[in-house]
């Protein structure tokens, strides 16, 4: 019966619990059985509960489940039966306890244990015994025999402990305890056995719900895995650095450059954007921050660095995540016993405290550590990770218990310091496994799962959440050991005081974990072996049918996260009630095959982030963020890159690292939008609110030529230098910023979901449609089918504007309305939907050429019958997309199509039928769209509230020659036939322009026809048609020259009808379209003309962009060329010229390009078409132009603000010539010939055959010089000896008295006048007769310049205290010794021979300065230096780390060629470096860069008392991998550009870029000690013809000298002097006199060489007077001439000067090729000069006698 009543029960309850008792108390049993054979009833029982055993587990099964019978403690015959019995799964005994022995309580446990065969054991009865009042003391024995690890205690009863010792008033501490001593087996067994799940299907259903409201997405990067720089800006060594260059990390990879985050942050978060996460998890950097790990090494650059990133998380709606440390320890701290050493505790503190205070005011949110136990682990226990120490016994819990305090700390400093007034959050981020039990039935296995968790997470989490000691399973198991293994130990863990225990509990705000896979776990005996297996005595394994990753320690096991989430909150938040913060998860695919296409990744996602969802819903676990793990691929450690954790992928073998969504990213995208697993309805966005157009009255025709023709006057005869200004402002608030596409450039899916063929379809899948590799658009972006990828793109960009059209064929696939399609119409409406959840106004063109071939069939545009069609068409898309769209364009590019199509047959419909055609398909156009308009006016305007218009190609022309008439007429006439076409019927009278009409009807009648090929309206037609368009929408590309031309009559061509032909403008850059020149200027005159012609409308450029090879890909610097310009050109447009610029779009992403297919990209975005994923990447571009949209235009930069204030006092400010240049005279009074003399003399060396024969004549001239200087009012003037006039044959041996005596006349001269001299030993001109020799290349020549050095010391030195041994060593060494384009022209040996001479070139100059040092400087107390010259050099890609590299090589080769040794003794490590490795490369031993001896070393060391520096320009650098080529160009390896906004000037060498030269002293000032520094040249040039106006100097010397002033008051640069390159127009050496760059005009059409100043002399005269630049503000100031401002608004008005672009002619005037205007000017001033003449012409012929006379006397003398 009780077998019965047993089986009953557990039938009907045995669901409900896991545990069963039979008999509570045998030996009760026994004892009322009054049995006289005790052993047989006992049988009995045992084998009645044997089956009921069995019947249990039969309709039962599964691990937890289990079954016992109850027996007394003592009860020896009854336990020695259950030894082996399969008749009980526990052992449950009532047991005594005596408080004054728990040590016989202990013993009898085991004992009890061992004789069951090691059974679990439950006390469901305790009796206490001997225990005083209220003594506490026993009960902690109790509990600490029950926790024992040596028995396996699974429960007691403690009701009777609690009574005995009246302990009711200390419950809750007491059960605290007890939980604290006994809680991880009781968490962790009830969550394997008591939460979560209880059935397969709610264990594996899909959850299909959201996430709570303000739930937080993020992901997340690691610094040493992402931001390489490794050695950038100061930032320090990482272990991880070291690691990697010693070629630990799989194939010997690096992070030396990694994923280039340190140059790409902006980049980062446009991803983010993309994904539409709201937090961003990113480590800190501790050696970028503190180089050595220390305070006192602070680096500001680094700190900067995450400034920035984390103001541009801020700034696009991201919250900030920082983990002070991931892994990436200083190399320095390492160094001094890294984690294992103890003061590491107050170093990170200390760093924890700079970055509280540093970022703390925007970051909200800080993990200390992330997943510590890897760096105790992996890091100093098996070694397989940085530093790669291999101490398990010792070190890896030494590193644990310093990251403990560590962490503490730097909790507690927040806590005390930081958390009032930044109330920010402070917690850990912890890496754990889930721990399977292998067997759930196998308590050992369920305690040896437990023992894995507490050996991984216990380890960091317990001693923070529960004690602030480490989980008592791991200290007794670590006891075990060390008495197990007294010989080896395998472990020793440190102990905490009180102390530190009481200052590690508690500390975190939050419980972060970092979790990825899970483990089967089973007991095992680990004997002394070290590691957590060996110490823990456990193995763990994987689940076979686990999906594995590309990590061998990552299997995907979703279940695990819910189950680790649930025993966290059971484990460790029941008292300290903290939310859980998911701070990493993920899984690695390979880098190899599909990488974008990642559907493992989005499986795991899918279920990991289901997993968690399910503990938040159903367990009620408090998790509040989910952390996806990684934002982009990068270093992963030891195995480097070949694991790809990323959403996004990095193409490292790409120097740009382009980063590209996997299919992952636009998974996630879509998680975070839904906010889960539920969709949701997104907030209601109705787009950007237009204004609705105020109606105008109608316009009258235009004229012939249209009054239009002032923007042209206005304009086109403006100087290059006033055209080239660039302008800084801003668009209206309102402005409305787009990116663009069309339905068959993008859509693809072109047969699908029941789309219908269009014209396009149909052209392109012919054979033989001249289109490149016969592309088709089948799939083009297959946006059809991605439009989650665009919108991933849009919501990036962060545009406010989107403007796609609508595929007519898609819509209705007949083109008529009786077929629409449904699922077309969704697509649009998906689309609309999705633009307006992301606060994007949807721009919709109606029809963008993709004509449905079934209407082209009955004839297309040519048939009326389209007009109707059309209407009905748009008419439909107003009432089914209007109350959404209200931006509508009805067509795009009319002009186009009618042409293309219709005309030359070259697009579909492919109609060659040029004479008539294109007019008739145009008048239809025309018509369609007027219909269209009032379709929307007359239905939907009033509820719908949108504006309509038409997209017209609006091309720019110029007249060939504005001064003739004709050229003006065929330039308007160019305009109207084409923008006019279209825009003059509906803009202006509703009728074709005038100009067009009467030139086609006059070509018709020479035709012999009867009427004119071009349509006619009729009145009403033109009523109807006339004012239909709100808006102007413009397509702009191009400016061309146009000319007026007789057309041929035949054949009748809309092209012949035109009388003018095109050409383009020859000085304005190329793109690979031909005919189709990037000129910027035109679209701000193409706005004015239709501001002017079409009554001031509102404009929106719907279309403008450049094509690019496809093989630039991402980074293309031409597209950020064109949109700096062209979009900074349209903001003068509107902001000077009153121009009501609304909007511009340029393309979102490369497509198909209709005639080009897909070999030229346009878009923002690289589109691989070779790839069937269509795979997106943002271009360089990308980035520029949201930059320009989130500055709504062009700010000032801090770079161009003036400065106000002066230099030091006693500021040197000087003006500079040289020898050769200047002097002329070049056989006079026994000078020697110099290496320019005869090059100049060798035919085709120097432009227009120039020489300096004669120069400016200044051996003869020296009082006009001087006059000049004072006129400047220079405090110094430098200029250069000629070698060969004072030494002919280059030695000492031969002295030219005449030449010496010229040079001491100078020098006295300069004395009266009050003008220091800086002398130039040696400026280019060397002795002839030296060169003969060898010149430079022969050692020789040391020797002789020290001769010659000493010689001008002696003679010249008592009048001269600043003296420049070279004039730019570099131009001496490159352009003669390598390039040959100056003297002596070799260009033979550009491996060796530039190395050669610099090295002499270098040893030469320490040779004269150690000769003035030892002889002269005691007595002439001068100073003696070098002149080097360098552009400064930015790179070409800002987010680039190879082109910052190229910047620096271009720097380093000017500088740290001649400098790094004469400043530090050697050449630069850089230079070095780079000549060895292409050294090397080419098969060559050894470095072609010669060697300094350590004598010579000593030597060269410290030659100089300043530093001399010639600027001019800066440039745009990028690196090329010149292969194994020998060159000098190899060996810097850069090709150098420049910025096309940057103002030209006379050279083509010399952009105007005054920030470079403050960059350069900044780095001259931080390179090399601060040294005191002159600028010993710095000019600008001009060319053509002359203006004495020189307004562009007067610029460039402001904007320079300000920049300098900067420098010096700013950046606290030491700088002394300045020096303006040159007084004098001159020879400038190969150019000859073709290039000006003079403060003074020297004619030299007049034999007597005048020198004339130019405006520049007054203005920086004034500048020299007031030693600087006193600020306007205060007043007027006697120091200066004319208003610093003047100046300025002068340069930045347009209008200011006027200069023909190229094809306009000049005036020859007395012998001068100027402008019209400027010869009127000088006409007038001529007469005025008259009588002054006569007066001038008595007193010259009395200074002529003078003259003569002296002339004799030196003769004589």
């Amino acid at each position: 019966m009780f077998q019965q009543y047993a089986e009953f029960a557990l039938k009907e309850f045995g669901p409900l619990a896991h545990s069963w008792v039979t008999f509570s108390d045998l030996d009760e049993v026994l004892h009322e059985g009054q049995a006289a054979d005790g052993h047989r009833l006992l049988q009995n029982i045992l084998q009645l509960n044997k089956k009921i055993h069995q019947f249990y587990h039969h309709n039962f099964p599964g691990n937890g489940r289990r079954l016992s019978v109850g027996l007394r403690g003592r009860d020896e015959a009854a336990l020695s039966q259950l030894k082996g019995s399969t008749t009980v799964d526990f052992l449950s005994v009532d047991m005594d306890y005596s408080c004054t022995s728990s040590a016989n309580f202990a013993q009898e446990l085991k004992n009890l244990q061992i004789s069951t065969g090691n059974l679990p054991i439950l006390i469901y009865r305790l009796t206490v015994h001997d225990c005083s009042h209220n003594e506490q003391a026993p009960l902690g024995d109790l509990l600490n025999v029950l926790r024992s690890d040596d028995l396996n205690i699974i429960g007691s009863d403690m009701m009777d402990v609690l009574i005995q010792l009246e302990m009711q008033d200390t419950l809750d501490s007491g059960t605290a305890h007890f939980s604290r001593m006994t809680g991880h087996g009781h968490s962790y067994e009830k969550t394997v056995h008591g939460s979560g799940p209880q059935n397969a299907e709610e264990r594996d259903g899909f959850l299909s719900k959201a996430f709570p409201v303000g739930f937080q997405w993020a992901t997340s990067t690691e610094s040493f895995k992402v931001e390489g720089a490794w050695a950038v800006a100061g930032k320090g060594e990482t272990i991880w650095d070291r690691f990697g260059h010693e070629n630990q990390a799989f194939n010997n990879q690096t992070a030396d450059t990694a994923a280039d985050s340190y140059r790409k942050i902006e980049i980062d978060v446009y991803l983010l954007r993309g994904l539409g996460v709201n937090t961003y998890q990113f480590s800190i950097s501790w050696a970028r921050i503190f180089p050595s790990g220390h305070r006192d090494s602070q680096s500001e650059e680094g700190a900067l660095y995450y400034d920035n990133l984390i103001n541009a998380l801020i700034e696009s709606g991201i919250q900030p995540v920082a983990t002070l440390y991931h892994w990436d320890l200083p190399q320095a701290l390492q160094d001094n016993g890294g984690w294992t050493n103890p003061s590491i505790v107050a170093a990170f503190k200390d760093y924890a405290d700079f970055c509280y205070s540093r970022f703390g005011n925007r970051v909200k949110n800080w993990n200390t550590f992330s997943s510590p136990w890897v760096v105790s682990h992996a890091g100093y226990g098996t070694g397989e990770h940085a530093p790669g120490v291999k101490d398990y016994v010792t070190a890896s819990y030494q590193v644990t218990h310093n990251i403990l305090k560590s962490h503490a700390e730097a909790w507690h400093v927040y806590n005390d310091n930081y958390r009032k007034t930044q109330a920010g959050k402070v917690g850990i981020a912890l890496n754990s496994d889930w721990a399977q039990p292998t067997d759930n039935n196998k308590p050992e296995d369920v305690a040896a799962a437990d023992r894995y968790l507490q050996f991984m997470l216990g380890w960091f989490a317990h001693p923070i959440f529960i004690d602030g000691d480490y989980p008592a399973t791991l200290k007794a198991q670590i006891e075990k050991k060390t008495n197990e293994c007294s010989s080896s130990v395998p472990a020793v863990l440190p102990t905490f005081t009180a102390e530190e225990k009481a200052r590690i509990k508690g500390t975190s705000d939050f419980f972060g974990l970092n979790h990825y896979t899970s483990r089967l776990v089973s007991s095992s005996v680990g004997g002394c072996s070290p590691g957590p297996e060996g110490v823990g005595d456990f193995q763990a394994k994987v689940d076979p049918s686990w999906p594995a990753t590309a990590s061998d320690w990552i299997y995907s096991m979703p279940t695990g996260l819910r189950s680790l989430l649930n025993y966290i909150k059971t484990e460790y938040l029941t008292k300290h009630s903290v939310p859980i913060y998911i701070t990493g998860n993920g899984m690695p695919t390979e880098y190899s095959g599909d990488t974008l296409n990642d559907t493992s990744r989005i499986e795991y996602m899918r279920d990991y982030i289901n997993e968690a969802l399910k503990a938040i819903e159903l367990d009620k676990v408090d998790v509040q963020r989910f952390t996806v793990q990684s934002l982009m691929d990068g270093f992963e450690g030891n195995q480097g890159y070949s694991e790809r954790f990323g959403l996004h992928h990095v193409n490292f073998e790409d120097g740009y690292r382009p980063r590209t969504p996997k299919q992952s990213a636009y998974f996630f995208a879509q998680i975070i939008e839904q906010n889960g697993f539920a969709s949701r309805k997104q907030d209601h966005f109705e787009g950007l609110k237009i204004k609705q157009p105020h109606r105008s009255t109608p316009l009258p025709p235009s004229e012939v030529p249209s009054a239009s023709k002032i923007v042209w006057e206005k304009f086109t005869p403006q100087k290059k230098f006033d055209r080239q200004m660039y302008h800084y402002g801003q668009f209206s608030q309102d402005f409305l910023w787009g990116v663009s596409s069309s339905a068959y450039q993008i859509e693809g899916g072109w047969n699908e979901d029941g789309k219908g063929p269009s014209v396009w379809d149909t052209f392109t899948q012919k054979p033989g449609s001249g289109i490149p590799e016969d592309a088709i658009g089948n799939v083009a972006c297959d946006s059809y089918n991605r439009l989650n990828e665009d919108l991933y793109m849009l919501q990036a960009m962060e545009v406010k504007s989107y403007r796609f059209s609508l595929s007519w064929s898609r819509i209705f696939p007949n083109g008529r309305r009786a077929s629409l399609n449904q699922k077309g119409v969704d697509y649009y409406n998906t689309l609309i939907d999705g633009l307006l959840a992301r606060k994007i106004t949807p721009m919709v063109t109606v029809y963008h050429w993709d004509l449905p071939q079934a209407l082209q069939d009955i004839g297309g545009w040519q048939n009326e019958e389209m007009i109707d069609i059309f209407n009905d068409y748009c008419d439909f898309c107003f009432s089914t997309f209007g109350d959404r769209v209200k931006f509508w364009m009805t067509m795009n590019d009319p002009q186009g199509l009618a042409w293309l199509g219709y005309g030359t047959g070259k697009i579909p419909p492919n109609i060659r039928e040029p004479g008539t055609a294109p007019y008739q398909v145009a008048h239809n156009l025309i018509k369609a769209h007027a219909k269209a308009y009032h379709t929307y006016d007359d239905k939907y305007r009033t509820s719908q509230g949108g504006i309509v218009s038409i997209a017209l190609n609006a091309e720019w022309v110029e007249p060939k020659d504005i001064n003739v008439p004709r050229e003006l007429v065929a330039a308007d006439r160019a305009m109207q036939f084409h923008v006019g076409w279209f825009a003059h019927p509906i803009f202006k009278n509703g009728d074709y322009p005038e100009a067009m009409k009467a030139q086609v009807l006059v070509k018709s009648e020479l035709q012999g026809l009867s009427q004119s090929r071009l349509p006619s309206f009729t009145e009403e037609e033109k009523n109807f048609i006339k004012g239909t368009a709100d808006m102007f929408c413009a397509n702009h590309y191009t400016t061309r020259i146009v000319t007026h031309v007789t057309g041929a009559f035949s054949p009748a061509s809309y092209q012949n009808d035109w009388d003018y032909v095109e050409e383009e403008i020859l000085d304005q850059p190329t793109t690979p379209i031909g005919f189709t020149r990037a000129v910027s200027f035109g679209i701000r005159r193409l706005l004015n003309w239709i501001k002017e012609e079409y009554g001031d409308p509102d404009i929106y450029i719907t279309e403008n962009s450049v094509a690019t090879p496809r093989e630039w890909a991402y980074d293309e610097i031409d597209r950020v060329f064109l949109h700096k310009t062209y979009i900074d050109e349209a903001l003068k447009a509107y902001e000077l010229d009153g121009v009501k610029v609304k909007g511009y779009a340029t393309y979102l992403m490369d497509s198909f390009q209709f005639l080009y297919g897909y070999i030229f990209g346009f878009g923002l975005h690289h589109v691989d078409f070779t790839n069937p994923s269509r795979p997106r990447t943002p271009k360089f571009s990308a980035h520029f132009y949201y930059n320009v949209m989130k500055d709504n235009g062009f700010p000032l930069p801090d770079d161009e603000k003036m400065i106000y204030g002066e230099f030091k006092k006693d500021f040197i400010w000087s003006s500079a010539t040289a020898s050769y240049q200047i002097e002329g005279a070049w056989r006079d009074d026994g000078k020697g010939l110099s290496i320019w003399d005869k090059f100049t003399h060798t035919p085709g060396k120097i432009f227009e055959h120039d020489t300096g024969d004669i120069a400016c004549n200044s051996y003869n001239k020296m009082e006009d010089d001087i006059a000049a200087l004072k006129k400047v009012k220079v405090s110094h003037y430098r200029f250069s000896v000629s070698w060969p006039r004072v030494l002919p044959d280059g030695t000492t041996k031969h002295i030219n008295q005449a030449g010496l005596d010229y040079y001491q006349r100078l020098l006295d001269s300069l004395t009266a006048a009050n003008i220091q001299p800086q002398v130039t030993l040696y400026h280019w001109d060397l002795p002839q007769a030296l060169q003969d020799v060898g010149g430079w290349e022969n050692e020789t020549i040391i020797e002789r310049f020290r001769d010659y050095a000493d010689f001008l010391f002696k003679h010249l030195g008592p009048k001269v205290k600043l003296w420049i041994t070279f004039n730019e060593p570099f131009i001496i060494t490159v352009l003669g010794h390598v390039q040959g384009a100056h003297a002596p022209g070799f260009n033979d040996r550009p491996d060796t021979l530039p190395y050669i001479v610099s090295h002499n070139i270098i040893r030469s100059h320490a040779e004269a300065w150690h000769v003035y040092n030892d002889k002269y400087r005691a007595t002439q107390g001068g100073m003696v230096s070098i002149t080097v010259n360098s552009d400064w050099a930015e790179p070409r890609n800002p987010y680039k780390q190879e082109d910052y590299d190229a910047a620096r090589n271009v720097v380093e080769f000017y500088l740290g060629w001649f400098v790094h040794p004469i400043f530090n003794g050697d050449y630069s490590p850089l230079v070095k470096k780079s000549v060895l490795e292409q050294s090397l490369a080419g098969g060559l031993s050894k470095s072609r860069l010669p060697e300094f001896t350590p004598e010579e070393i000593k030597r060269i060391n410290g030659t100089y008392d300043y530093f001399g520096l010639n600027h001019y320009c800066s440039v745009l650098a990028f690196p090329v991998d010149y292969g194994t080529t020998q060159h000098f160009e190899a060996d810097r390896g850069v090709v150098v550009i420049s910025d096309r906004t940057w103002l030209e000037s006379g050279s083509v060498w010399l952009r105007m870029t005054p920030f470079g030269l403050r960059r350069l002293l900044k780095f001259i000032k931080d390179e090399y000690r601060n040294p005191p520094i002159i600028i010993t040249e710095n000019g600008v040039s001009e060319n053509g013809p002359v203006d004495l106006n020189d307004v562009h100097r007067k610029y460039f010397y402001e904007k320079y000298i300000n920049q300098v002033l900067k420098a010096y008051l700013l950046d606290g640069v030491n700088i002394i002097g300045y020096t303006a390159w040159s007084l004098l127009d001159n020879l400038e050496w190969a150019v000859g006199y073709t290039e000006r760059f003079g403060l003074f005009y020297v004619n030299r059409s007049d034999p007597d060489l005048p020198r004339t100043p130019k405006a520049s002399v007054s203005f920086y005269s004034s500048i020299i007077s007031c030693n600087g630049f006193p600020d306007p503000a205060s007043g007027p100031h006697k120091c200066w001439n004319s208003t610093p401002a003047s100046t300025h608004a002068a340069t930045s008005n347009p209008e200011a000067t006027k200069e023909p672009i190229l094809g306009i002619s000049n005036v020859n005037f007395l012998g001068m090729n100027l402008s019209p205007e400027d010869a009127a000017t000088g006409l007038h001033t001529t007469f005025a000069l008259l009588i002054v003449a006569v007066i001038a012409a008595i007193s010259l012929s009395i200074g002529l006698l003078l003259v003569k006379r002296r002339s004799k006397k030196k003769q004589k003398l």
